[in-house]
């Protein structure tokens, strides 16, 4: 018999703390790759409720850029056809209302565009705060878990 091969193994104090270090290494690993897919879900949410926000108002936009092209052509139309000072005359207040409603939807788009950009924002806020909470909660019970491991293996 060789001379090693007879003994028992004996467990090295230091080999069980390399142990308890890697499981400590692991624990933690697993948390910053949960957290990590978290984080990457709710920046998932926002660039969607961002998208659905921004298509939203481009469509706005180009409906009312749409209408008052139509109502200031229609307008232009009009002038075209104007031969006399009375004609003219007659037309003045057709394009101050004319001016007038465009500029009011203008606003009422601007108007529009602030208040759902208000609404993204708030639902964004609020998605963040939820992640924030969660993620703190989780890294306190993780936390919490792995001070009491090592509690456990320095009374060893």
């Amino acid at each position: 018999m060789q001379h090693g091969c007879a003994m028992l193994h004996r467990t090295n104090p230091a080999d069980r703390r390399l142990t308890q270090v890697t499981a400590m290494s692991y624990q933690l690993n697993e948390q910053f790759t949960a957290a990590s897919r978290q984080f990457a879900d709710a920046a998932a949410q926002f660039n969607r409720l961002t998208l659905e926000n921004a298509e939203t108002l481009f469509g706005l936009h180009l409906s009312t850029l749409n209408d008052n092209a139509h109502a200031t052509f229609a307008f232009v139309n009009e002038a075209i056809e104007v031969r006399d000072m009375d004609g003219l005359k007659a037309l003045w207040p057709k394009g101050a209302q004319v001016a007038r409603e465009n500029v009011e939807r203008l606003v009422s788009a601007g108007q529009e565009t602030l208040g759902r950009t208000v609404k993204t924002h708030e639902a964004i806020a609020g998605l963040a705060k939820s992640q924030i909470e969660s993620a703190t909660a989780d890294v306190r019970a993780e936390a919490e878990k792995v001070v009491k491991a090592t509690a456990k293996t320095t009374k060893r």
